[in-house]
């Protein structure tokens, strides 16, 4: 069986697009949304599909992909952002990729809802970046083996970047397929930041992040706390985040 976790915070308006979408795709899957104690009408936008199941838990991807996973029953895990449509095709497209015993997850390629040609170009450069270097993101609808998942401790309990650092867990432990199926996921950031602004913002976020920063000040740099400290600190010297990387899926 296939499961798909679906981490979601305010999202009822995506919620009601996204879920009659899953479940007429992927009949046969278990649809599970964890709410992060969102303040929007999601609780109710979920009562209204009897197939979806529904959990609560603290706020965070990470720790809510990672609740999701624990009371998922099937042996195939899918971790679906509430703004990300999936294709057709999704459950055949994986059942054929993991019948590969070598092959341990994957990942899908990515497009966006916006017709405007630069989104083209960036869904193109983003799949193109993840193929050769073997890292996704969310946005890409990543999916394992349910063993490999509860193996790796799950996503690192971190509050930032904790799609990249799972996915290099995966990539140290097997391979991973590359769909070229594509998901439609939301341009809804880019444009209300703006474009050039947003590519900056994404490869500033991996550099220091890669470069040792704490998540959690990516984290709030990220959402724009005006508290927040540059992520380097102070000094100009990255956090150490070994700790926090090491708490995951067995620490909740």
């Amino acid at each position: 069986m296939l499961s798909i976790v679906m981490p979601a915070l305010n999202e009822a308006r995506n919620l009601a697009r996204l879920l009659p979408c899953v479940l007429a795709t992927c009949p046969q899957a278990e649809v599970i949304v964890v709410d992060g104690n969102s303040v929007d009408e999601s609780r109710d936008v979920i009562s209204r599909f009897p197939r979806v199941r529904f959990l609560v838990s603290a706020p965070g991807r990470a720790q809510q992909m990672n609740a999701g996973a624990r009371v998922a029953r099937g042996a195939i895990l899918l971790f679906l952002h509430a703004d990300t449509i999936l294709p057709p095709g999704t459950q055949a497209a994986i059942r054929e990729a993991l019948a590969d015993p070598e092959v341990i997850g994957g990942r899908f390629d990515v497009r966006f809802d916006s017709a405007r040609p630069i989104f083209r170009i960036i869904a193109a450069l983003m799949n193109l970046r993840s193929r050769l270097s073997g890292i996704s993101t969310g946005d890409q609808a990543l999916f394992v083996r349910r063993c490999v998942f509860e193996d790796l401790g799950g996503y690192p309990d971190i509050p930032l970047m904790e799609d990249v650092a799972f996915a290099r867990l995966l990539k140290r432990r097997g391979r991973l397929a590359s769909l070229r199926t594509r998901v439609t996921t939301s341009a809804r950031k880019w444009e209300r930041e703006g474009v050039l602004r947003t590519i900056l913002l994404m490869w500033r976020l991996r550099f220091y992040y890669f470069a040792g920063a704490d998540p959690a000040r990516l984290h709030a740099w990220y959402y724009r706390r005006p508290d927040a400290p540059h992520p380097a600190g102070a000094a100009g010297s990255p956090v150490d985040l070994t700790g926090a990387a090491a708490r995951g899926f067995r620490g909740h």
